[in-house]
């Protein structure tokens, strides 16, 4: 009995190894590692399986004003409460090499709720392709990315409401090796006014004007241009535009021009960015436009008024130069305190005598949050007046607000 249980474990002893070298274990699969693309800069990434380079990136915003509404142009500019913004960016930037040269797209998302309702839901900010300098697709006008940015203030619109419009556009834009860059483009132009939901004002009103300086008074005949806020094209003729830049150590030199072709009218800029010292830098633009303004008879404020003056307020027309009167003046500057706050200033004045002035500090409180406080002053002009002593909405009048943002970039 002893002799047979020790031969039985004797031969499972030796027979085990046999059994698991029998069993099968699967290898497992090799892992690709995200590797990272640094040859288009910062925060690429190959895609993996491809050779095609990614980066994503975006802000989420929240925002507070206070005090009057600096943007207002009709009807009333003062608050009763807070203006309450949240929103919420991701862009999707590609590139890769090819034969022809560089391919990259873009693709920017934007979600915003101002004060208590959906206001941009899933908008296509942005969508474009762009081979070595061929852009298709859909962008900010040229008009305004061209030149870049105004001051790096929450309010550098007030006095040019219309800008940052968006349009279909096909585009080439040249660099040479000495900083010079051209770029010639049509667009489809935009038949929505204003980026800013909340600067669409009228549209296929009754009882425009045009300007005082014309010598019009009164522009509702049926011949008179049917008003829609913005420049989008009812033809085959595309809108055109055209610029140049000149760009060094000290800073640059910027100008554009475009023709509208549904107004038929033009509008042009130059702009100068001085790099003065390590810490400041200044910048300067003017802007020229062709076009008549037109304005539409505010109802409310005339009876809010009660004065026995009729008041018209301007409207929103060409996307190329939305500014009162034929020409506009910018300038300002930014000072870095520390090597994480900068003093921001900008100064705006139009012909119709809008002045405009903000300023603010940008302080990043840990590396990819900041927090902008601003205080804007606007004056809306004291001479313009028709014959018939009708006047300019809000006209003589100032107004004040502050605000502040928290802005989270990555």
């Amino acid at each position: 009995m002893t002799t047979r249980l020790f031969l039985s474990t004797a031969a499972l002893v030796i027979s085990g190894p046999v059994f698991a070298a029998d069993i099968f274990i699967a290898e497992p699969e090799p892992v690709e590692f995200v590797r990272v693309c640094d040859a288009y800069g910062s925060g690429y990434f190959y895609i993996p399986g491809t050779q095609t380079c990614m980066r994503l990136s975006g802000h989420v915003r929240a925002e507070l004003k206070a005090g009057d509404n600096v943007h207002s142009y009709n009807k009333r500019k003062s608050r009763n409460t807070y203006a309450w913004r949240a929103r919420g960016e991701l862009r999707f930037d590609t590139v890769s090499d090819t034969e022809l040269g560089s391919l990259r797209t873009v693709i920017e998302l934007r979600t915003q709720w101002d004060d208590g309702a959906d206001r941009i839901n899933g908008q296509l900010r942005f969508g474009y392709m762009d081979l070595n300098g061929l852009r298709v697709g859909v962008d900010e006008s040229i008009f305004w990315h061209w030149t870049g940015y105004l001051g790096k203030m929450v309010n550098d619109d007030v006095v040019d409401p219309g800008m940052y419009q968006r349009s279909n556009v096909i585009s080439y834009t040249y660099m040479a090796d000495n900083g010079f860059s051209a770029i010639l483009g049509i667009e489809q132009g935009s038949d929505a006014g204003s980026d800013d939901t909340g600067n669409n004002y009228s549209r296929n009103d009754s009882g425009f004007r045009v300007g005082p300086d014309n010598g019009i008074s009164i522009a509702d005949e049926p011949g008179v241009h049917r008003f829609h806020s913005g420049s989008l094209i009812r033809d085959y003729t595309p809108n055109v535009l055209f610029g140049a830049k000149y760009a060094q150590n000290w800073g640059s030199i910027t100008a554009v021009g475009a023709y509208d072709s549904e107004w038929d009218s033009w509008a042009a800029k130059i702009r100068a960015d001085i790099h003065a010292t390590d810490q400041l830098s200044l910048w300067f633009m003017v802007g020229y436009k062709s076009n008549d303004d037109y304005y539409a008879y505010d109802a409310a404020y005339t009876k809010k008024k009660n004065n026995g003056q009729d008041y018209y307020f301007r409207l929103h027309t060409t996307q190329y130069g939305d500014w009162g009167g034929d020409w506009i003046v910018w300038g300002g500057a930014a000072y870095a305190l520390t090597d994480r706050t900068i003093l921001n200033t900008q100064l705006t004045y139009d012909d119709t005598s809008v002045f405009s002035a903000s300023t603010n500090v940008t302080h990043m409180l840990v590396p990819g949050l900041n927090v902008i406080p601003e205080f804007t002053y606007v004056h809306h002009g004291d001479n313009t007046k028709w014959d018939d002593g009708s006047r300019v909405t809000f006209q003589g009048q100032d107004a004040f607000q502050g605000a502040i943002r928290l802005q989270r970039n990555f």
